[in-house]
């Protein structure tokens, strides 16, 4: 195994990680706005907004690929000191 294969390899994986966790936002998403404007009688018992899963979601979506892409700029730093 050559060394440059294992940098590599993260990086694809991490850019999965970026796209499932974008694609799975926005389907959740857009599920959620179909069931509010489907099924409104459900979300007014709550007291809480129909959208905070959303943005729930979407803190927690955002935290990972954070997380990620400070990951790929660590790998990137260090491939270019070498």
């Amino acid at each position: 195994m050559n060394k440059h294969d294992l940098p590599e390899k993260i990086n694809t994986f991490l850019n999965c990680v970026i796209g499932a966790f974008t694609g799975v936002f926005i389907a959740e998403s857009i599920y959620t706005y179909w069931d509010y404007k489907t099924h409104p009688e459900i979300y007014a018992v709550t007291s809480a907004p129909w959208y905070t899963s959303i943005l729930l979601f979407g803190i927690i979506t955002l935290a990972i690929i954070l997380v990620a892409l400070v990951i790929k700029l660590i790998i990137r730093k260090k491939i270019r000191k070498k």
